[in-house]
């Protein structure tokens, strides 16, 4: 993570995350992110290798790197 990004965020935030390739990894990554206390929604894109995150209080972005490396992933810095 860079340095001048924030350690929680708020709202609608999109993560990059390496890996994932089929129908399989889209429901380990939302199934392991929507368990995160304040994640209200997460959209997997598989073409570009993203994933929405939107939380309706702070959630700590290092909340949601453990929850994809469960799933069995990485976020890219």
């Amino acid at each position: 993570m860079l340095s001048g990004t924030p350690r929680t965020f708020i709202g609608s935030t999109t993560f990059q995350v390496s890996g994932m390739t089929c129908a399989h990894c889209q429901r380990a990554v939302t199934e392991e992110i929507v368990a995160v206390a304040g994640v209200e929604t997460v959209t997997v894109d598989l073409a570009s290798g993203t994933v929405t995150v939107t939380a309706d209080r702070p959630v700590d972005r290092a909340d949601i790197a453990a929850a994809v490396d469960e799933a069995g992933y990485a976020l890219v810095p």
